[in-house]
């Protein structure tokens, strides 16, 4: 399975009652394929505010974007959790809806050694015949998946990439010493063209959502071997990868869709919509 360069982690639409906004989700699909190129979309992942999002919707989603995507990209689903038990429910049920993938973050909160983190990501995808993504975020889970678990997961036939937070030389190791075929993704736009440089495959991306189209083209131009090209591009996109971080997010990004015509809501508690300043901010940062 090749979910390509870019994957966009694609916010969840709500309407003014913070329920799901189905309509608005499909302009955001084909938008985020049809005009900010991306090769994959994750759903219910951070960015789609997956630990606000009960089951139900999670799989209505999941349904909705597999059907309405109709084969136009990669669905990767965010099915990961800390209960290994749960995500073995939720994935299956991911799998009977049609998605191409499953994203799996690091338990978090209950903290497992490295041996349970084998366990957990083992017996998940031995549950299941679909590709695995693994998810590093040690600043959200306050646990690393080692490079020496991430190689030893890479051994298991449908674990075939890892989504990466973790430090560059981290990124380096995994990369240097995986086998054929398993891909490492920057999990932080700022850090993607650095990574790339070191190995990774390509990213995944929440200012896609934004500035997808030269992204992508940042991306062609390293692979490509314009790599002066690539630079000048990310050092232009950079202050937008910092800026849609500046705040807890998804606020900025879905602040910056609304200013862009796409009316995907606000933010689930214990989220809470930009201030009046952080807003200008981020109208200033498009500008």
């Amino acid at each position: 399975m090749d979910f390509g360069r870019l994957i966009t982690a694609m916010v969840t639409p709500f309407d003014e009652q913070n329920r799901i906004h189905w309509g608005e989700t499909a302009r955001l699909i084909d938008y985020l394929i049809e005009e900010q190129k991306s090769d994959s979309l994750v759903v219910c992942g951070t960015t789609g505010e997956s630990p606000t999002l009960t089951d139900e919707e999670k799989l209505e989603l999941f349904r909705f974007t597999v059907e309405h995507v109709a084969g136009r990209c990669k669905v990767i689903a965010g099915t990961g959790s800390n209960n290994t038990a749960h995500t073995i429910q939720l994935s299956k049920e991911a799998e009977r809806l049609g998605v191409d993938g499953l994203l799996l973050v690091a338990p978090y909160y209950n903290k497992p050694s490295q041996e349970g983190l084998y366990q957990h990501f083992s017996t998940i995808a031995n549950s299941v015949s679909l590709p695995v993504v693994l998810y590093n975020v040690p600043s959200r889970t306050m646990i690393n998946i080692s490079t020496e678990t991430t190689l030893r997961l890479a051994q298991i036939p449908n674990i075939v990439a890892t989504k990466e937070c973790a430090p560059l030389n981290q990124v380096a190791e995994i990369a240097g010493a995986a086998p054929a075929g398993f891909k490492v993704y920057s999990g932080d736009d700022s850090a993607a063209l650095p990574a790339m440089a070191v190995g990774a495959h390509g990213v995944v991306s929440v200012a896609s959502h934004i500035i997808g189209s030269p992204m992508k083209e940042m991306i062609t131009a390293f692979f490509a071997g314009r790599v002066e090209e690539a630079t000048k591009l990310h050092q232009r996109l950079l202050p937008i990868f910092k800026g849609l971080f500046e705040y807890p997010s998804p606020g900025p990004v879905k602040y910056a869709l609304n200013l862009r015509g796409y009316s995907v809501g606000s933010v689930r508690l214990p989220l809470i919509p930009l201030t009046e300043a952080e807003a200008e901010s981020i109208r200033e940062l498009l500008n």
